[in-house]
């Protein structure tokens, strides 16, 4: 089977399919696609097959399904296999997906483990083209390698009943990344969820914030200090073009901006883009924004938080902030901690870092709707490096 079925949790769907219709077999990665081989009556051989594309993950792109019958093996149960990567590596790979609703409600529970812990991820959500190093995509091919997941993320990993089942970036608090939180000079301030509170209270006072995100650096200010967004405007070397903001709600962008129901679904959807509205001509309780954001321009592009430390550090800030590339203009995106040092000095104030290692750089996509047709302006984070399919999407 080809196409996006590597990352989407097709493993996992596939095992619970096959012993849900009391088939054995097996199921593995490789780096042209996903194998499978299951063996049982002809009518469970049948079922299996229309299911397979019918009821297949919701992230999960079929290209081609190539079936042939075999003889029977003799299998005694279904299993998930280790993964091959011989031959050509074919495979797609999938875009990172914004936190899906599960892992948000668990970073916000106090009763869960992974109560604000910001690199929270199942099947359903998280990083995968910015932690792939090769195919297929397996932790030992990711920048996740580096972490050994402990007894209860292991349990996850191998529950089949589980949603973590075979999650590649599975962790927690216990054996997971952490975030850390920097001077300008590299000195460590504070750590973990103190390290977040402190970034937080940076943006309140004023400061530029670079934060190490999903794909890259981004520099965050009060979107309402018209004096941190003219310094950041002036630091960044970006004289008039318009800043993308963070929102720390639907209601939030609905409140300065018009939203149809399509540009809304955008806002919402796994690929969280940045997507272009129209500013509301009486804002509700007039305008917070600083007018130096957007110079002259009806619009605002506005997103909403796509990973578990932007649902952390927005739920602690409560208010809209400019979110650019971390960068001075032209350059390309920092993606290292130690060389956003460098190449930011000058620019942030503080930083916000984490250890797990970024791959390769991904930005933000940016999307507006032009007659009632999703048209992606910048494809980036959440649709590369996906095939772009032109009946749906205009480029």
């Amino acid at each position: 089977m080809h196409g996006a079925v590597q990352g989407v949790g097709f493993r996992p769907f596939t095992f619970r399919l096959a012993t849900e219709l009391g088939l054995s077999g097996w199921v593995l990665n490789s780096a042209q696609g996903v194998f499978i081989e299951v063996e049982g009556e002809r009518a469970g051989l049948d079922q299996f097959l229309l299911r397979l594309e019918r009821d297949k993950p919701s992230r999960a792109m079929i290209q081609s399904l190539e079936p042939s019958f075999l003889d029977p093996v003799g299998y005694e149960q279904f299993e998930v296999r280790f993964s091959q990567d011989a031959g050509a590596k074919t495979a797609l790979i999938l875009p990172d997906i914004a936190t899906c609703p599960a892992c948000v409600a668990e970073i916000l529970d106090p009763h869960n483990r992974r109560f604000r812990y910001p690199f929270t991820t199942c099947t359903d959500c998280g990083p995968r083209f910015s932690i792939i190093e090769a195919l297929p995509y397996d932790r030992p091919n990711t920048s996740m390698k580096r972490f050994a997941m402990c007894p209860e993320c292991s349990r996850e990993y191998h529950d089949p009943a589980d949603r973590r089942f075979h999650s590649q970036p599975n962790a927690c608090p216990a054996c997971g990344p952490q975030l850390a939180f920097w001077s300008a000079a590299g000195e460590v301030l504070g750590q973990r969820h103190e390290a977040l509170l402190k970034a937080a209270e940076a943006v309140k006072a004023g400061q530029v914030l670079a934060l190490k995100g999903l794909g890259g650096f981004q520099l965050l200010v009060d979107a309402s200090n018209e004096q941190a967004v003219r310094c950041l405007r002036d630091r960044k070397q970006r004289e008039e073009k318009p800043f993308a903001l963070m929102f720390p709600s639907l209601d939030a962008v609905t409140s300065l901006c018009e939203a149809w129901p399509l540009e809304e679904r955008l806002l919402c959807a796994p690929e969280a883009p940045i997507v272009l509205l129209r500013r509301r001509a009486r804002p509700t309780g007039g305008s917070p924004l600083a007018m130096s954001i957007a110079p002259w321009n009806p619009n605002l592009g506005a997103m909403l938080p796509y990973t578990p430390v932007h649902h952390l550090l927005m739920s602690e800030l409560g208010f809209p902030v400019v979110a650019t590339s971390g960068n001075l203009s032209d350059e390309p995106l920092c993606t290292d901690e130690r060389e956003a040092l460098e190449r930011l000095h000058g620019i942030a104030d503080v930083f916000l870092v984490h250890d797990r290692p970024i791959v390769r750089h991904v930005d933000d996509s940016v999307v507006r709707v032009v007659l009632d047709r999703e048209l992606v302006l910048r494809r980036a984070r959440g649709y590369a490096p996906l095939p772009d399919r032109k009946s749906t999407r205009l480029n």
